[in-house]
Formats: C-alpha cells, sequence, structure tokens
C-alpha cells in the first residue's frame, strides 16, 4: 500500500528519534548502522515521493525562492536513468534491425511550422519570445520537424526509414505517475515513400509489437483503426462535416476517458446531437481482429459509405500482411495495457475546479505506442504537389513504457554503472599501484574503478563493491606485488574477508578478467 506523506512524516520522526536515543545509549554500532539505515531509505522515499508530486520546497535565505522542478517535468536518479538508457537501447536496436538510419532536428521550430498541424491541441504548444525577429515554438513532436526536413531535402529522400529519439514540449496538464508529462521523450520510427498499398504499414506495426516485447511490459493489445472508416462512420451517424475533426478528437479520448465522458465532451463542449453521439458509441464500442472486419464488411451501410467501403479494404490488405509477419492484429494504430485506461469511478461526481481534486487519480497511462499514416503533411510544406511524399509511421510512448516498468522493478537492485572490476588495496593504500593496474583495465576495454584515498579501509573497499553491484575485484597488497601477481575475487560470492580469491600472475590479469567477464555474459 503506498505511503500517504502524513505517515511516511511520521515514521520518519519516529525512526530519527530511535536512532538518537540508539546513539544516546552507546548502543551497539551494528544496530545503530542499521537503524540509520532504516531512516535514509524512509527519507529517499519522502524525497522520491516529492518529486513525483511536484511538492515544494523553498530555499531559506535573503532571497527566498521555490525550488523545484517546473511543473509536469522531474529529475531522474542514476537507476532510473540506468533503466531509461536500456529502454533506449532496446527500442534503438529493432529499429537498426529494420534498416533504420537516424537524423535529428532542431528543439524548436519556426512557429508558422508547428502552426495549424495539430487542430486543438496548437493550444498545448509552448511559444517562445520573438528572438531577433523570428517567432519560434517548442516542439510539440517530431512529426512535424521530420515532414519539414523532407520538404527541404525531398530531392535526396525520395524514401527513407528514419528514427528519431528526442524531448518535445506540451503545455498538458501533466500526470507524473503515469508518465504524462509537458517534457518528456518520443521514440519515432518512420517510412517515407510511394510503395504499394499496406506494406509499409504492417511493418510500422510489427516494429511497434517488437519494441514493447523487447521491453518485457507485459501483456498489451494493439488497437488499429482507419480514420476513412471512422470518417464513415461519422458521417452514416449523421455528423455534420464541419464537426467530423472535432468529434474524431474526441473519440481518439477513449483509451484515457471512459465512455461517459467522451459523449459529454462531444454533446455538452461540442454540441453534438445526443443521438447522434449514442449512435456513434455503438460502432466504437466494437472490438476484435479479423471476426470484426468479417462483421463490418456485411453492414451495407457502411459499405455503400465510399470512405467507409476504402478504409475497410485497407484493413483487409492489413491483416493478411499482419498474418504472414505473425501478429494477428489514412490506418491508425495504438497499443494498449491495462494500465492505460482510467480507473473506474465509483459514480460519485468530482468537482474538477476543488482544491482537493487529484487530476491523476482519474486518468490512466494512455496509449503506450501509436502512430498511422500522414500522406499529405510533407505536401503542406511543400511547394507544388510533386513535393509530396507519403508517410507512415509509430511512436513509443517511452515515458509511460517507463511509469509501467518502473513498478514492476526493484529500483535497489538496478546496477547503475557498469563498472566491472575495482581494485582494492590490502594496508598500505598502494594508491599508483592502484591507479597503474587500473589504467591497464581501461587500456584493455574493461570497465574499471578504484577508491579516492590513499589509505582506504579495506572494508570501505568492499562496501563498494557491494554497492554498486561491481562482479570482480583485483586486490593487491606489498606481498603480491612483491611476487608479481594479483588476486582476482568473485564478489558475488558469499566468502567474505580479506582473503579469498584466486592468485594470478600480473601479466596475466588482463586475459583471465576476460575470460571470467565472458563467461558472465
Amino acid at each position: 500500500m503506498e505511503e500517504t506523506k502524513e505517515s511516511l512524516k511520521a515514521k520518519i520522526k519516529i525512526q530519527g528519534e530511535k536512532v538518537r536515543t540508539l546513539k544516546a545509549q552507546n548502543a551497539d554500532p551494528n544496530l545503530v548502522a542499521t537503524e540509520v539505515a532504516a531512516l535514509l531509505e524512509l527519507q529517499n522515499l519522502q524525497k522520491k515521493q516529492a518529486s513525483l508530486t511536484g511538492e515544494e520546497s523553498t530555499v531559506k535565505g535573503k532571497n527566498k525562492f521555490t525550488l523545484k522542478t517546473p511543473k509536469g517535468t522531474r529529475d531522474y536518479n542514476e537507476k532510473e536513468m540506468a533503466v531509461r538508457e536500456n529502454v533506449f537501447s532496446t527500442i534503438i536496436s529493432v529499429f537498426k534491425k529494420h534498416g533504420a538510419v537516424t537524423i535529428d532536428t532542431p528543439v524548436f521550430e519556426l512557429k508558422e511550422i508547428l502552426a495549424g498541424k495539430y487542430g486543438e491541441d496548437s493550444k498545448l504548444i509552448y511559444d517562445l519570445e520573438d528572438q531577433g525577429g523570428e517567432k519560434c515554438s517548442l516542439r510539440y513532436d517530431l512529426t512535424v520537424p521530420f515532414a519539414r526536413f523532407l520538404a527541404i531535402n525531398g530531392t535526396q529522400y525520395q524514401n527513407i526509414k528514419r528514427y528519431q529519439i528526442a524531448k518535445v514540449y506540451r503545455r498538458d496538464q501533466p500526470a507524473m505517475t503515469k508518465g504524462r508529462l509537458r517534457e518528456f521523450y518520443q521514440c519515432d520510427f518512420d517510412v517515407a515513400g510511394v510503395f504499394d498499398p499496406m506494406i509499409a504499414d504492417s511493418e510500422v506495426v510489427k516494429i511497434m509489437c517488437e519494441c514493447l516485447d523487447a521491453l518485457e511490459i507485459g501483456k498489451y493489445t494493439v488497437k488499429i483503426n482507419h480514420r476513412k472508416i471512422l470518417d464513415g462512420i461519422f458521417q452514416i451517424c449523421g455528423v455534420p462535416d464541419e464537426k467530423i475533426r472535432p468529434i474524431s478528437s474526441a473519440v481518439d479520448k477513449l483509451d484515457k476517458l471512459p465512455w461517459e465522458e467522451v459523449k459529454r465532451e462531444m454533446t455538452e463542449e461540442k454540441n453534438l446531437n445526443p443521438d447522434i453521439a449514442d449512435r456513434i458509441g455503438e460502432y466504437v464500442k466494437l472490438k476484435g481482429g479479423r471476426e470484426l472486419l468479417e462483421q463490418l464488411l456485411q453492414m451495407q451501410e457502411l459499405t455503400a459509405n465510399k470512405n467507409a467501403k476504402s478504409g475497410l479494404d485497407d484493413m483487409a490488405l492489413l491483416f493478411n500482411y499482419l498474418e504472414i509477419f505473425d501478429y494477428y492484429t489514412g490506418v491508425i494504430y495504438e497499443a494498449v495495457t491495462e494500465q492505460s485506461r482510467p480507473p473506474k469511478l465509483d459514480g460519485t461526481q468530482v468537482n474538477q475546479n476543488s482544491k482537493d481534486f487529484d487530476y491523476e487519480s482519474t486518468v490512466g497511462v494512455g496509449s503506450i505506442a501509436a502512430g498511422g499514416r500522414y500522406d499529405n503533411l510533407v505536401g503542406m510544406f511543400a511547394s507544388n504537389k510533386k513535393g509530396n511524399i507519403p508517410c507512415v509511421g509509430a511512436s513509443i510512448g517511452v515515458e509511460r513504457v517507463l511509469s509501467i516498468l518502473l513498478q514492476k522493478i526493484e529500483l535497489d537492485r538496478v546496477k547503475a554503472n557498469e563498472v566491472e572490476v575495482y581494485v582494492i588495496a590490502v594496508a598500505d593504500g598502494l594508491l599508483e599501484d592502484r591507479m597503474k593496474i587500473c589504467s591497464e583495465l581501461w587500456n584493455a576495454g574493461i570497465k574499471a574503478e578504484f577508491m579516492y584515498k590513499n589509505k582506504p579501509k579495506l572494508q570501505a573497499q568492499f562496501s563498494v563493491c557491494d554497492r554498486d553491484q561491481i562482479p570482480f575485484a583485483v586486490i593487491i597488497g606489498r606481498d603480491e606485488l612483491n611476487r608479481g601477481v594479483v588476486r582476482i575475487k568473485d564478489m558475488r560470492s558469499k566468502e567474505q574477508g580479506e582473503g579469498g580469491g584466486t592468485s594470478v600472475k600480473r601479466d596475466e590479469m588482463i586475459t583471465e578478467l576476460k575470460k571470467r567477464l565472458e563467461k558472465q555474459k
């Protein structure tokens, strides 16, 4: 059960008093150390809780100011960053396996480039002050900058598989514990070029699934839709043409909000007739795979609609290709998990303007990956129709994936650094000898460290190995140096103390360590 702010504060107070009492009584040092460690663990939990909630802390001094990260942003400690880097590495390896190259684009774009590309969400763009006569905005996603890149370099890139991992910015309502931030990374994979229908689309879906499988996030569902089918449904249900995009935007929120809330937005905020909203609801609640496609193809009102029929034909082709790729799942697709949906409401009305309103408790993680086709976006920047390049792509919601992974991972067991060997001295310190050995290890491509002290205590050196989960130690003493040997100790072994380890000739140290490191891979 998650600690409340008050209960955690009370526990810290009690534990602090316990430590002070033990110290005053000159209690057994081992007992004191155990209780101090428990106090530090509670204090670290309090700090993490404060960073997740954006709690303010004030620096006292002549000029008081709030010391906190801006709303919707957060810091990441070394263990969280280790998890994050592993996620990035996993995703990139999948992208490269499918032949992708990477590009980079500026973190801000000309305001006119981003304007009008995001519909209602344009209000979430961060605008910057006029700098030297150019009005700029922070990028909202990586897709529009990529389209701008293609429009500028279209003759060179008539077709390209590209990936990009970079930060984007949105003035959205954050939900920190759900991976919904104002500054966050996107991991995009896109295929640009003119190809036969649904071939590139099917590979993009497969890549999305491969990424999520490799990240081991657990069970997930890939939901596939087609904008033409959705447009056809809206037309059949009686949605006026001018309201199709706004109503589509509302339906897109079904993974974040319950149907009742989506319907309320359509009827109350966008003035759609409630009867039309109910008809839409009958369609958008349908779920299934190939069998649903067959069911929709039997609906004469759908197949009679040009948009819907075209979308259904595309979907049939896509299913064929996905079966070849072993995945039975304008095309739109997104991956969701059980945590994507918001918590079930108990029926009570929530006042969102209340001081006690907890926004995070009302939303889910949302989709963990999504994508689709954007065939006309490049053409919006091109000077003529020939400059248009069709595109399809997917984006892995890495912050949302991380929010799920961090709930499953015990961070204490995460190895934050990659050090493989720690050089330890017995008795005399032997600083220069430790430095020489480390230099040899580095030159051999082995990740190594030593303690920055002239005469470190032996137990302190062993403690570093335990804390940082360093697998091997090279142990030297005056006797070993005189005999031209070192001792190599597996620090994961239960054997403790000054002894232990295998005596190895100094000139065979590198070979022996590499052999042992290779075994543990």
